[in-house]
Parts: C-alpha cells; sequence; structure tokens
C-alpha cells in the first residue's frame, strides 16, 4: 500500500515526540519537511534521507512527499506541533486526488496551545480558541472580527503568529481590540521557544501585553474573565469548586 503519514513533531526539539510520531519516523524511508522542522530531529534521523523546502514552499513540499509516496517509498512528512493545527494535513489532503493511490495518515502531535499551557499552568480549563495573527492568508479584517467576537464572548484566547518583522505592531492591534471587552487586569501569558533550549515564561496583564515585544516563536494566552493567577501561573477554573 502506498502511504504519507502526516506527523507532528510536537513544539520542541523532540522531547514531546509522542510514541506513534517515533515509530512512524524510525519505520519512514524518506522525511519530507520545512528545513527548520527537519533541522530538529537531524541528531536523530539523520540516516534517513531528509528533503527539504524553505518557508513559503508548502505546496512544493507537500507535492514531493504525495510524489514519493506514490513511487514507492515509505514516506513521512513531517510538521511542528500539530500536522492539523496550522500544519500541512490540510493542504496535502488537498492535493491528494492526483495521487488516488497513496493513502493518507495523519499522526498527531502536540500543538503549541497545549505545550505552552503547560508551561504557564492551567490556561486552557475552559473554552478557548485559537487564532493566528498572521495576515498572509487570511485578510485582517476578518482577524479583528474573530479576535472581537472571542473577546465579546468571554473566551480564553491563544494566539498564534504574534508579530514579525512585517508585523511589529499586530499585537498591539489585537490587544486594543480585546480591551473593548476585555479587563485591562486579565490575566495573560506569553511562552517563547516552546519545548526547546532557552524557553522562556512571562506573566502579565493584557493591559502590560499590549506594549510587550514578542516575535514568531512566542505563543500568547489571553484569559477570561474567571483566569486568575495562582502561584504564580495562569490558571482557568473549570467550575469544579463552584458546583
Amino acid at each position: 500500500m502506498k502511504e504519507l503519514w502526516i506527523i507532528g513533531l510536537g513544539p520542541g526539539g523532540g522531547r514531546d515526540l509522542t510514541g506513534r510520531a517515533r515509530e512512524a519516523l524510525e519505520k519512514a524511508d524518506v522525511i519530507v519537511g520545512y528545513t527548520v522542522y527537519i533541522d530538529l530531529i537531524r541528531a536523530e534521523f539523520g540516516h534517513k534521507d531528509l528533503r527539504t523546502t524553505p518557508m513559503r514552499k508548502e505546496q512544493e513540499r507537500c507535492e514531493m512527499a504525495l510524489e514519493l509516496a506514490d513511487s514507492g517509498k515509505v514516506v513521512a512528512m513531517v510538521c511542528s506541533g500539530d500536522p492539523g493545527v496550522y500544519g500541512m494535513a490540510g493542504l496535502c489532503y488537498e492535493l491528494a486526488p492526483r495521487w488516488p493511490e497513496v493513502r493518507l495518515e495523519v499522526i498527531p502531535g502536540i500543538t503549541a496551545a497545549c505545550g505552552g499551557a503547560a508551561v504557564l499552568g492551567a490556561p486552557l480549563m475552559h473554552d478557548f480558541c485559537l487564532i493566528s495573527l498572521s495576515d498572509l492568508m487570511t485578510p485582517w479584517e476578518k482577524i479583528e472580527k474573530r479576535l472581537r467576537a472571542a473577546g465579546e464572548a468571554d473566551f480564553v484566547l491563544c494566539l498564534y503568529n504574534p508579530s514579525s518583522h512585517k508585523r511589529k505592531d499586530y499585537l498591539r492591534r489585537a490587544c486594543e481590540i480585546l480591551l473593548e471587552s476585555k479587563s485591562p487586569d486579565t490575566p495573560c501569558g506569553c511562552v517563547r521557544e516552546i519545548g526547546r533550549a532557552g524557553e522562556t515564561a512571562t506573566v502579565l496583564t493584557l493591559g502590560e501585553l499590549r506594549d510587550a515585544q514578542v516575535d514568531m516563536f512566542t505563543t500568547v494566552f489571553i484569559g477570561n474573565s474567571q483566569t486568575k493567577i495562582l502561584g504564580g501561573k495562569l490558571v482557568t477554573p473549570r467550575g469544579y469548586l463552584q458546583r
């Protein structure tokens, strides 16, 4: 059977790789991925046939993996975090009809939302949503609507891609939208380099977050009206003690 495994590496450099993901990587003949993600596993899987493409070559990367699988190779496509959360799983399924004999299997990984939440404490114990602040494929006007709706609905938010060289003020703009419905004292947190060397975490308020300096390696968490700081950790009660 011709197969392509789409594998989540987790948020770090291999420490949070699941047993199922590791087993698939060990069986693969070829591992395909974005250059940065392949470098994360090169020390352990450098004996494999490693194929890479740079940033913004996602379609070429998926086509390469599907072509290799169609040729009879055992192929693994790797993604950081979970392949179904801003990863390559969806694009592989969109392209797969061109290679009808290739069967796809998604092998999940720990996404940055879960990895970062564990560092901060327990901020995602109640309803939450993920929003990417990158407007490369989503118009900023739509991102604004999603932020405003999430704030008014009192969701805990997890923000991916909060800043870049071209989007230095996007987190500030997001915070200003959320401050329309959330208190400036709302507990928040930032985790940089989740699961990697140099991992750092900061707990702060929404008012402080507005002026915080972050980058593309940072995941941002914004609490709801029940979120608390307990022992220096961010906690959103599920409600067990209030039943």
